[in-house]
């Protein structure tokens, strides 16, 4: 009986939580993460600010749990996603952004002054770097040593002691750097009235990476 009764109470807290969770997602999408309000979101879901703060005690506490949630999705699609090789890690995530702008851009784009994650939303995007990581080790070698890569021998504490080679390190930061610069510049709009598609340039992007890392799929 106990049991049931906490399964109940367990069940309905996570169904009060997700139902925060959706409305903030839909006021940041309007509003932008500095007008975030618990009062304003505990009224859209029919319940008292200090009610609502036994849910989230802080808005802190909310942006820690989205920042959680986008983190955990794109982990999840990029793992999926990394049997298929570079490219294919690449368009799942640009398919990932493209499904919902405003939350890729919470996660990449301009910092929210004050806030400082935990160190568990850390380590969720480490799993997705990691397999940047992964995917670029089981590439060939391409061509001599750069300065860059010597450098990433003295600061490779982000690749979480994987044992990959610098040029590894290389490949998966000019890899994400390349990917997210241009998936940033189409999800604000700068490329809006250019007259070309994006998915054309993302494609020529991935090509452009040292070799083994060109697309194995064509772009959508």
């Amino acid at each position: 009986m106990d049991t049931d009764r906490k399964t109940s109470r367990e069940r309905y807290r996570a169904q009060v939580c997700g139902e925060i969770k959706r409305y903030a997602w839909e006021q940041l999408a309007t509003t932008g993460v500095s007008a975030l309000s618990l009062n304003a979101i505990a009224k859209h879901v029919g319940m008292s600010g200090p009610a609502l703060y036994r849910y989230f005690p802080s808005r802190d506490d909310l942006i820690t749990d989205l920042i959680r949630d986008a983190y955990r999705s794109l982990a999840d699609v990029v793992c999926a996603a990394r049997a298929d090789g570079v490219a294919a890690v690449g368009h799942a995530i640009r398919d990932w952004a493209l499904a919902d702008p405003q939350r890729y851009l919470f996660l990449y784009g301009t910092p929210i002054p004050g806030y400082r994650a935990p160190d568990d939303t850390t380590r969720i995007s480490n799993e997705i770097m990691a397999v940047l990581l992964e995917v670029h080790a089981a590439l060939p070698d391409s061509g001599p040593a750069t300065p860059f890569e010597a450098h990433l021998d003295d600061h490779r504490d982000w690749a979480g002691g994987l044992p990959v080679s610098s040029a590894v390190l290389s490949r998966a930061v000019t890899f994400w750097t390349r990917l997210h610069g241009v998936l940033s510049l189409e999800l604000a709009g700068h490329f809006a009235g250019m007259g070309f598609d994006p998915a054309v340039l993302f494609a020529a992007e991935l090509g452009a990476l040292p070799a083994g890392a060109r697309p194995s799929v064509a772009s959508p």
